[in-house]
């Protein structure tokens, strides 16, 4: 699945990662959901995408917390650039 398809899907699929679906919520305005799902699992990936979250509600000291457990250095991207650069990754993975 390309980034293109993965935007214009009128929902999340069920197969797709907690961390994914997380994505396509918060990339269709629901940060709560996305917040709600990113946390399923405890994932290195669910960490990634909650300090994307945080940093777009501007709380960056938890955001470094979260990049921290996923293993990855804070981001100088902006917002929406970094989510899609992370969803990017996940569909390749």
């Amino acid at each position: 699945m390309t980034l293109k398809e993965f935007l214009a899907a009128p929902r999340p699929e069920p197969d797709w990662s907690p961390a994914l679906r997380a994505l396509w919520h918060a990339e269709h305005g629901e940060w709560e959901k996305a917040h709600s799902l990113c946390q399923e699992g405890y994932t290195a990936e669910g960490a990634w995408v909650h300090a994307n979250l945080h940093r777009e509600e501007g709380d960056l000291g938890n955001a470094r917390y979260w990049y921290s457990q996923a293993g990855k250095p804070e981001s100088s991207l902006g917002i929406q650039e970094e989510r899609r650069a992370i969803i990017e990754t996940l569909l390749e993975g």
